[in-house]
């Protein structure tokens, strides 16, 4: 065809980046988040992301305090206490009067809020799991092969 232009190729259709190469780090950050997103909508999340992120937080630290979760979760007291106000009224959350000070609450996870951290992450797992049958097994061994270099990012800590 004349005059006929070609789009760029996708990122999939590119094949794997050079160790050097200075796109990596952008393929790779946008692999991981739209892998992300796509679980999440796959999985029919119940809950925002945040409220998710909330929840997770409180199972490795609690109990905490308001303002900690909003450090933590890098939002404002304001927003981390509608998020709060959501979690509680519908159950997910208990809150106890903080012994250090009586004008601060302490937060924790109700049994509820147990059960929906489990409940999304068996839902979400068993989204990627079935992602990862279809896809062929040079791309099941490169991924299973990446994980560990995966996990060593995620542990690193910041500069």
């Amino acid at each position: 065809m004349a005059g006929a232009t070609s789009s760029p190729a996708a990122p999939s259709e590119l094949g794997p980046p050079d160790l050097d190469d200075p796109m990596l780090p952008a393929r790779l950050r946008l692999a991981i988040g739209r892998l992300n997103r796509r679980i999440r909508v796959d999985s029919a999340a119940v809950l925002p992301p945040l409220q998710t992120s909330v929840l997770v937080t409180l199972e490795e630290h609690e109990p905490l305090r308001l303002s900690e979760l909003a450090r933590r979760e890098a939002v404002t007291p304001p927003t981390m206490s509608r998020v709060l106000a959501a979690l509680d009224d519908a159950g997910l959350l208990v809150r106890t009067p903080d012994p250090q000070d009586a004008r601060s609450a302490l937060v924790e996870l109700s049994a509820a809020g147990r059960a929906m951290i489990e409940q999304l992450r068996t839902e979400r797992t068993a989204v990627l799991a079935e992602r990862l049958a279809r896809l062929a097994p040079e791309h099941r061994r490169a991924l299973a092969a990446a994980v560990p270099a995966l996990e060593a990012l995620v542990a690193m800590p910041s500069e």
